[in-house]
């Protein structure tokens, strides 16, 4: 299964650019001229909007996309409810949220077997689910490909893999996904994970809110950051597959499964913006200074899911990307901080410049909003001495959900093996320097 998934993996084609109204058609002919749900869609097809914002929402904030497909996704039987595994929802209410600072050690090893969603464990989250407010982390370990198919109706998925490629397998098409690149999943669009590499781990971001959308520049002008034409949507590929498929889907906070008649992921032609795509963050244009001092890690934005309070975001997803650092007198790693918005970063891949020990990758951290944290001692001391002059950070890949509200843990993070004991522990020893004038 894997060498065959690595080999489709490593020959497909895309369409290039972020929100763009893309158009797709597996077989030719399958899109109508002119219109979009005709009398009798082309080649006997199914016609079938499917909505990812409210039909009023402003046009240029509005998903829509329309699909072509063998069945319609009304041809379903009744959904009953499944064991949501180790997935948890907003609201959070089983733990309180807790204002120390926390840090975990990688997920253990998945017991054989385990697929992309049986993988996936809930650290925590916020908002309510029910009402499209807030967001989730998720971690996930699998060593299976999933012959099943999932979506989620609470919110889109952001994919960030650590170990291991995955062949996402989606209404739209397919996505080949690798560790330094990112894969969106809409909300309520079908996908199967497959593996390429026997296991694979890595961190999901469920965006209940707003979708994401690549953030403002302002005075950094009309370039820069994420550049939308290096988000690869998927060309249209279906599966016309008669026989038993299950099929999960996520709504308010449940896992919900059905035994369909045939495969859903028929989609032989679409049009739209309400599309998954992947993004390679190598790719990304990373701002920084160039005379003095850090920069506020807004600076390093991918992605933003906007509230209703404007600069103020559901969530966002930041990338500490590859970049020099040349800052004079300056200290060169982020500063210490307390921020009203909470952080939990992961790590890809090397090592982190703030943190000399501890965060490894696989592993997370969580700064709740108002939390200090900062470099740990070593790194500070390091820092601190260092003889400045241009240095590439080209050794790791870290990146942050940062939200506006508390990330309230699931009671199985709160107690988890491989909670890291004693974090509080790094940033003892930071001695008292103050030395008076007089």
């Amino acid at each position: 299964m894997s060498g065959d998934a690595r080999k489709t993996a490593e020959g497909l084609s895309y369409l290039s650019g972020f929100g763009n109204e893309h158009s797709s058609e597996a077989v030719p002919g399958a899109l109508p001229e002119g219109r979009n749900s005709p009398q009798r869609a082309p080649l006997g097809l199914y016609a079938e909007q499917l909505s990812g914002t409210a039909f009023t929402e402003p046009r240029a904030h509005n998903r829509r996309s329309w699909l072509y497909r063998i069945r319609p996704s009304a041809a379903h039987p009744a959904f009953g409810r499944a064991d949501n595994g180790m997935i948890r929802s907003a609201p959070f209410t089983e733990t309180v949220p807790d204002p120390n600072r926390l840090r975990w050690n990688p997920l253990p090893e998945p017991a054989p077997g385990t697929d992309f969603l049986a993988g996936l464990w809930t650290l925590g989250g916020n908002g309510d689910a029910t009402q499209r407010t807030g967001m989730a982390v998720h971690l996930y370990h699998a060593n299976a490909s999933m012959h099943r198919v999932f979506s989620d109706g609470d919110g889109e998925l952001l994919i960030v893999p650590e170990r291991g490629g995955l062949l996402l397998r989606t209404e739209f098409g397919l996505l080949h996904v690798e560790p330094a690149e990112v894969a969106l999943i809409p909300r309520g669009v079908r996908f199967r994970v497959e593996l390429l590499d026997g296991s694979a781990r890595g961190y999901v971001c469920e965006n209940y809110g707003a979708p994401f959308r690549l953030p403002d520049l302002g005075p950094i002008g009309a370039n820069g950051l994420a550049n939308a034409r290096d988000f690869r949507a998927p060309v249209a590929a279906y599966e016309d597959v008669e026989g038993p498929v299950e099929v999960v889907n996520k709504f308010c906070g449940n896992l919900w499964s059905a035994m369909y008649d045939h495969s859903p992921l028929d989609v032989v032609a679409w049009h739209g913006n309400h599309v998954p795509y992947v993004y390679d963050l190598r790719r990304f244009n990373v701002i920084g200074t160039i005379s003095y001092d850090h920069p506020d890690p807004s600076i390093f934005t991918v992605l933003t899911s906007p509230s209703d309070t404007p600069g103020l975001a559901g969530v966002d997803f930041v990338v500490f990307a590859p970049r020099w650092l040349v800052g004079e007198d300056t200290f060169r790693p982020p500063y210490f901080h307390r921020n009203v918005m909470s952080e939990y970063m992961g790590l890809v891949e090397g090592a982190y410049d703030a943190k000399a020990e501890g965060f490894v990758p696989g592993g997370g951290s969580l700064h709740n909003m108002m939390s200090a944290h900062g470099p740990d001692r070593d790194t500070f001391e390091q820092a601190s001495a260092a003889e400045l002059g241009p240095r590439k950070i080209d050794d790791g890949l870290a990146f942050m959900f940062e939200t506006r509200w508390p990330v309230t843990l699931a009671a199985h993070a709160a107690r988890a093996d491989h909670l890291q004991r004693g974090y509080d522990g790094v940033w003892q020893g930071l001695e008292r320097h103050f030395r008076p004038l007089h």
